[in-house]
Order: C-alpha cells, then sequence, then structure tokens
C-alpha cells in the first residue's frame, strides 16, 4: 500500500502548468514539522514536493499561497534524473488524491475554515459533487457536523 498523508505550510507559491496534451498540472511545496525535537532541542522540519493533477492542480493554483496550511493525502512517486554532473539523482514527489484547505485564503474568510479538494478519477472533466459552480467549494457549518 503506498499512501501518506502530511500536513504542512507551503514554501512558495503553486506553479502550474500543461502537458503537450492540455492536462493541468500544479507543483509546489511544504515543510513538515517533525513530531519531535532534535538533542539540541531544535524543531527538524522536512520539504516534500507536491503534484496535484487535472481539477485538484487546478483549485491548488487558484486557492492556495505561500504560507498557507494543507493536509495532504496521496502517494509516493520516485523519478530518476541525471544531474548537471552527470550523475544520477533520486527524488521523491507526493502525487495528491485530496488537499484540504486548512488555513484562511484571506482576511474575508472565517477563523478555522477547510475547504476540501480531491481527485477523481471517475469523472475528471466534471466539478465534484460537493462543488458549487461559483467557487469550487461549500461552506459547512459547525452545527451540522454529527460530532
Amino acid at each position: 500500500m503506498n499512501k501518506v498523508y502530511l500536513i504542512g505550510n507551503l514554501t512558495r507559491d503553486p506553479e502550474m502548468r500543461a502537458t503537450s496534451s492540455g492536462v493541468s498540472v500544479c507543483n509546489f511545496s511544504i515543510a513538515v514539522n517533525r513530531r519531535f525535537r532534535n538533542q539540541n532541542g531544535q524543531q527538524e522540519t522536512d520539504f516534500f514536493n507536491i503534484v496535484a493533477w487535472r481539477q485538484l492542480g487546478e483549485l491548488c493554483g487558484k486557492y492556495l499561497s505561500k504560507g498557507r496550511k494543507v493536509a495532504i493525502a496521496g502517494s509516493i512517486q520516485t523519478r530518476t534524473y541525471e544531474a548537471q554532473d552527470g550523475s544520477k539523482r533520486n527524488a521523491f514527489d507526493i502525487v495528491a488524491d485530496e488537499v484540504e484547505f486548512l488555513s484562511p485564503s484571506g482576511a474575508g474568510a472565517p477563523a478555522g475554515e477547510t475547504h476540501v479538494a480531491s481527485a477523481s478519477s471517475a469523472a475528471p472533466a466534471q466539478a465534484p459533487a460537493f462543488a458549487p459552480a461559483d467557487s469550487g467549494f461549500t461552506q459547512v457549518d459547525d452545527d451540522d457536523l454529527p460530532f
């Protein structure tokens, strides 16, 4: 099973592009703090490259920016490339299946508001069932939650 869950902050603004066949892809990286401090009492951080495809990528490119906190559910993918010095290197990317926006996008957003975006292989060209056509998200009141 290849499944990973991460919560962290974007280290840079997302980069949107399209493949030669027109498929949207969004790349960004997140910083994730480790659970425990090192022997010197310092917080250590890991950095992960995230790749979001199609409509999920478009939503990430539209609504995310540097510093925003996100939760990512996806899988680890490895790739090999040749560096400028001729040596072979391995890179690890997280291919996002779901991205939850944990911090507000601007001053007008209520504190604690979260949005979930997910990749759907069944209908990649259609909006997910939870998304109204105008904003891409559905707001849920805390009173409507069953817990």
